[in-house]
């Protein structure tokens, strides 16, 4: 008879008893970053979870998110709760898999590469300014203001400048209409699917309204791009998609990939950078001696001037708590994926059609990798401290193939915001406001972030 241990391959992950399903699932729908991280406590790195008619394998080690993110990434697609959004998002560099999302990446790399991006701090930098002088106006008030949704339009104002070479400003509400197919995403994540497109609910009308005004504002985007003419020469984002489905035969199938690919990248581009600065304003009004370090370091780097393309390598601190911020808070916490066949990780057999996640949320807690995880400590990103984790225990932005390619577009838009705001404001949460983290499509703080403005 052959040894349990000769056949690693074979070896399930621990976990509950199949029984405590029903009891796991009412937890998971209350709080689910919890039940991730006490099953995790207790059960140890890899965990098979029963989740009714599904099992779910949860492996939290940074060799772990190497192997199934980086060093065997064509075995795992897409998984739980992405390919039921599917039906909101459509087939967006998001949601899409195989030679489509080949190509897809293919066609918007180019719009991220370093050097485009670099030429656009200007356009940046001037956001991040015209967002301080905003909320400057609401020093002194008794009425606090929402920083989600300030985040929020200011992510979308980025993304129209830097991606579209257009002013989204012009299309009154669009912020609510992605709003709208967000929510609708996380229902259809959350429902796996169980309930019909067609069935009237409120959330999915709003749904249906919201996807059509969206579809008219990529109309009039290609609409304008198409007018101008020298769609050739031109590198933002709509001009090159309009190259890339022009070999489509059927007009209205180009139109939906049209929507599909400008949708998902607008929503994923400004959900998370929104997400990583409304955590940033809370955790810096936490934390004031990080404020004060924040501010000091922007008024000795920029003084009163916009900051410029060099100033992301002087803000060094600011990049720092950024860092921190998407560590304790990362925007994507979650990375579902399904395999396509038999693999083993971590020496424990993974069956081919098996649900599988990795959690940055608690993998950016790990107690074997943190010191102190649950503590705010952007000083632990400083380079001579940082020489010794392992490069997959800090996956913000994923890894391998499918590494978020808006990641220094992100990080620029964060420090420079960040940078600007603090060296002249100081923001400070309503009294009394509880605030709770909500686990979606990204981690955002749950119905935004009241907050009072002051000199700094």
């Amino acid at each position: 008879m052959t040894a349990l241990a000769d056949q690693p391959s074979r070896l399930r992950p621990p976990g509950p008893s199949p029984w405590s399903a029903p009891a796991l699932l009412a937890r998971m729908a209350r709080n689910r970053l919890d039940v991730m991280r006490s099953v995790s406590a207790r059960y140890g790195d890899a965990v098979r979870l029963p989740l009714g008619p599904k099992t779910l394998y949860f492996f939290n080690h940074p060799d772990h998110a190497k192997h199934v993110l980086a060093e065997n990434p064509g075995n795992y697609h897409k998984g739980i709760g992405l390919v039921h959004a599917r039906r909101t998002l459509g087939d967006g560099l998001l949601t899409s898999e195989g030679e489509l999302w080949r190509k897809q990446r293919k066609t918007i790399q180019p719009v991220f590469q370093a050097r485009r991006i670099a030429r656009q701090a200007g356009a940046i930098a001037e956001e991040a300014v015209g967002l301080a002088d905003r909320l400057h106006t609401m020093v002194g008030r008794d009425e606090p203001v929402d920083i989600r949704h300030e985040m929020t339009d200011l992510t979308l104002g980025v993304l129209g400048r830097t991606l579209l070479d257009t002013d989204l400003g012009e299309f009154g509400g669009i912020g609510d209409a992605f709003e709208a197919v967000q929510d609708q995403a996380i229902f259809e994540m959350m429902s796996l699917g169980a309930v019909p497109t067609w069935v009237p609910l409120p959330r999915q009308r709003r749904f249906r309204r919201a996807r059509a005004e969206l579809q008219d504002v990529v109309d009039q985007l290609v609409a304008r791009r198409r007018a101008a003419g020298g769609i050739a020469e031109r590198d933002d984002v709509v001009s090159r998609l309009i190259g890339s489905t022009s070999e489509e035969t059927d007009p209205q199938v180009a139109r939906q990939r049209m929507r599909d690919e400008l949708v998902t990248l607008l929503l994923a581009g400004h959900e998370t950078t929104a997400s990583t600065l409304t955590w940033a304003f809370h955790l810096l009004d936490r934390h004031h001696d990080v404020w004060e370090r924040v501010h000091a370091e922007a008024v000795e780097v920029l003084g009163d001037r916009t900051p410029v393309y060099e100033d992301l390598h002087r803000l060094r601190y600011t990049a720092m708590v950024v860092d921190e911020v998407m560590r304790l808070y990362p925007p994507v916490w979650l990375l579902p994926r399904i395999a396509q066949g038999d693999d083993v990780v971590g020496g424990y057999h993974v069956p081919a059609g098996a649900d599988l996640v990795l959690c940055p949320y608690t993998l950016h807690r790990h107690p074997e990798f943190w010191a102190h995880p649950d503590r705010f400590d952007p000083d632990r990103f400083d380079p001579d401290r940082s020489t010794d984790r392992p490069r997959y225990a800090y996956i913000p932005f994923g890894a391998g193939p499918r590494f978020c390619v808006g990641n220094n577009l992100g990080l620029m838009e964060a420090v420079f915001v960040i940078a600007c705001v603090a060296r002249r404001l100081r923001m400070s949460v309503q009294p009394g406001y509880r605030l709770v983290p909500e686990p979606m499509l990204t981690l955002r703080v749950r119905g935004g972030l009241p907050m009072r403005v002051h000199e700094a």
